[in-house]
Formats: C-alpha cells, sequence, structure tokens
C-alpha cells in the first residue's frame, strides 16, 4: 500500500482544527474491510471495538455499500414534513422485531434518550422524579447527562436537569423504594457498557417492571449499545422476560451511519402530538434505507443464533484466560458484548499493549478492557484475538 499524502498530518492538522474533546490514540485509519482496519502506514489491525459497537456489520459490507449507492442515485433528505417509504418501513419493522408500537427517530443515542425523557415528561405530567442507576452513562446531552450517574462525566456541568434519584445498579429493593407516585420514569440499561461492562443481575430488569406498574411510572430500556443483536437477542430486554414502555437505540442500527430512535408502546406512544419533539434530520432517506439494510442482515435466519453462539466462544476464552492468568480478573457480558476486569493493569495501558500486537479495543473504566467486536466476527479472528490478548497480559 502507498501510504496516502496526508499520512503523519493529522494529529497536528488536528489539534489545529479540532476541539480537544478527545484524546485520540496515534492511529491514522485509512481502510478496513470486515473486522480489519489498516492505518495510513499499512499495518492491519483487528477491530474489536467497532466504532464503539457501531459497525455491527464490519467494514464495508456489501449490503450497507449497496444501500448507501442506491440512496445517493435518488433523494436523501425532504424533512419530516412528508411521508417516505424507507422510514416508514423501518418504524414497521422496529416495531415487529421489538414488541413495541410506534417509532421516533433522530441522529444518536443521546438524541434518543433526551427524547425518551421528553416523551416520559408527556405522558406522566406532574410527576417530575426520574430514576437512574449508579455507574450508568447514557450520553452527553444535558438531559441525557443527567441521568448519567458518574461524577467524571456530570461535574464539569452542574447545575444538570433536577429530579433524578439515583439507586445503586442491581438493587432492587432500593429501586423499588426509590420508584413512587412522583416518578415518571425509570432509566436503566440491560447492559451498562461505559459503566464497566456490567450485566444486569438476574431479575433486576423484572423487578424494575413490577415496580413500575405499581407505581404507574414508565420503564425506559437504554439499548443504544446492547441493541440490534448486539448480546444474542434483537433487544437485550427480550433476554430478560419483560417488555418495557420506551427502548432508546441507536449505534448499531445503523452499521455505520447516523441514526437513532425511540420505540414506544400502550399510552407513552400516545405522549406525542405534533410539535412535542422533532428531528431535522431524523430517519431521513439514507440513513433509514442503510438501518433497512442492517436488519435485512440482523433478522435473517440464523444471525441472531450466530451472535449468541461466537460470544460463547469468546466468553469461554475470556474465562479461560482469567483461570491462568494472575491480571486478568474476571470475565462478564452477553453476546458479543464483554468486559475483562483486570487485576494490578490498567485497562488503558493494555489497550496500548494490544495496539502493539495489532488490535483495537477499548476501555470500559479504568480496570475493564471491553470488547465489542461487528457481529460479523468469524470464529477465527475470535481465536486469533484471544491469543493476542492473552499475549499481551503475559508481559
Amino acid at each position: 500500500m502507498t501510504p496516502p499524502d496526508w499520512a503523519g498530518t493529522l494529529a497536528e492538522r488536528g489539534a489545529g482544527a479540532l476541539l480537544p474533546t478527545y484524546a485520540r490514540y496515534p492511529i491514522e485509519v485509512a481502510s478496513g474491510r470486515g473486522c480489519r482496519l489498516v492505518d495510513s502506514a499499512g499495518r492491519e489491525y483487528l477491530d474489536l471495538v467497532a466504532g464503539i459497537a457501531v459497525n455491527a456489520l464490519g467494514h464495508a459490507h456489501p449490503a450497507i455499500a449497496e444501500a448507501i449507492r442506491s440512496a445517493a442515485g435518488g433523494v436523501l433528505h425532504v424533512s419530516n414534513l412528508y411521508w417516505t417509504e424507507p422510514m416508514v418501513r423501518l418504524a414497521e419493522r422496529l416495531a415487529s422485531a421489538s414488541g413495541m408500537e410506534k417509532a421516533f427517530f433522530c441522529n444518536s443515542g443521546a438524541e434518543a434518550v433526551e427524547a425518551a425523557l421528553k416523551l416520559a415528561r408527556r405522558a406522566r405530567p406532574g410527576r417530575p422524579k426520574l430514576v437512574a442507576f449508579e455507574r450508568s452513562f447514557h450520553g452527553r446531552t444535558l438531559g441525557a447527562l443527567s441521568v448519567t450517574a458518574q461524577p467524571k462525566y456530570q461535574g464539569p456541568f452542574a447545575p444538570l436537569v433536577p429530579g433524578v434519584e439515583v439507586v445503586p445498579y442491581g438493587d432492587a429493593g432500593a429501586a423499588a423504594a426509590a420508584i413512587d407516585g412522583s416518578t415518571s420514569a425509570v432509566v436503566v440499561e440491560v447492559v451498562q457498557g461505559e459503566g464497566g461492562v456490567r450485566p444486569a443481575p438476574s431479575g433486576f430488569l423484572a423487578a424494575l417492571r413490577g415496580a413500575c406498574d405499581a407505581a404507574g411510572a414508565l420503564l425506559i430500556v437504554d439499548e443504544v449499545q446492547t441493541g440490534v443483536g448486539r448480546t444474542g437477542t434483537f433487544y437485550a430486554y427480550q433476554g430478560e422476560g419483560i417488555v418495557p414502555d420506551i427502548v432508546a437505540t441507536a449505534k448499531g442500527l445503523g452499521g455505520g451511519v447516523a441514526i437513532g430512535a425511540i420505540l414506544a408502546r400502550g399510552d407513552a406512544a400516545a405522549g406525542f402530538g405534533p410539535g412535542d419533539h422533532g428531528s431535522t434530520f431524523g430517519g431521513n432517506l439514507l440513513a433509514a434505507a442503510v438501518a433497512n439494510a442492517v436488519l435485512d442482515v440482523v433478522l435473517a435466519d440464523g444471525f441472531l443464533e450466530s451472535v449468541k453462539r461466537k460470544g460463547e466462544r469468546l466468553g469461554a476464552g475470556l474465562r479461560a484466560i482469567v483461570s491462568r492468568c494472575p491480571a486478568a480478573a474476571a470475565a462478564r457480558g452477553r453476546g458479543l458484548m464483554w468486559g475483562l476486569v483486570l487485576d494490578g493493569v490498567k485497562a488503558g495501558d493494555l489497550v496500548l499493549r494490544l495496539h502493539d500486537r495489532g488490535v483495537l479495543t477499548v476501555p470500559a473504566g479504568p480496570d475493564v478492557l471491553r470488547l465489542v467486536p461487528p457481529l460479523t466476527i468469524s470464529d477465527a479472528e475470535i481465536v486469533d484475538a484471544l491469543s493476542r490478548i492473552d499475549a499481551a497480559l503475559e508481559m
């Protein structure tokens, strides 16, 4: 590969042109295919980040490429003043696959959470309280940040939206005590992502459902990172035996193209009327066409079963590393969303070691290595990834 003419220049140019909101690694991405990325020097990496659980079908997937090509030759955007078939079809398919009833489209996970919070206020007027959980992450916009119960994210931007009560994640008793007649909604992740890849304890989601029903509160499930097949079911709550009132979804839904949505059912689905909420680009023809292409793959016979099977292989491999490596304390996760809990090694340091071995990963807090590869990762690539992680921990 001949290096592009910009090779080696992006960090310096970016420092002069971009606000410093990210601590980027010194890797200049030039191309990619499947579960592999190539940098500007021609070095190949096994991508276990997938755009932070966004590139569900990997890079340059033919279904996504064809959807983009087809959309580019037609109308890309007309606003939500008019009906478009790809958006309506996507809403119908999401409702069918999720057990929900109606959709609203936006552009990101944070926007989806904002919409969910507004919908809860509209559907439960006069109830100012929201219940959220310690170590949660729901986004960086002001409303989403207010239910993101991590001081490092919230502290610099106080005061936040009032009325949020925070309880320990997984503590059904504390949650039930907090959910009362003043609660409009409970906001929860089935697996906490940024909070350390922490799956909900068995029965916790069902207990929240029961407490919400008893108090007349809405249950909002944040599936931004766990949704669209990531955990082996289309949405993670479908493996918990419960149905929420509102679902926030994004990331993998667009396979790399920006899209977010909320799905709602029952009286929550009737909470918004004309003018209550909006999004200029939400559900535009390009995003909807690509999301439909993603669903074509993810909802095809056998695909979700393959995610479960590959997730079991990845989890078993990580647990084997834990059994023999003192620096690995535990492995936890579901489907193709795993966290390797470290002992005596900082997650950020291990990420850098893995760069040297041609593997891209991401931390989930200071002591957890997060693995969220494309759902299309092969068995051979899983074995390869485990071998490289094992070698990096042996240093």
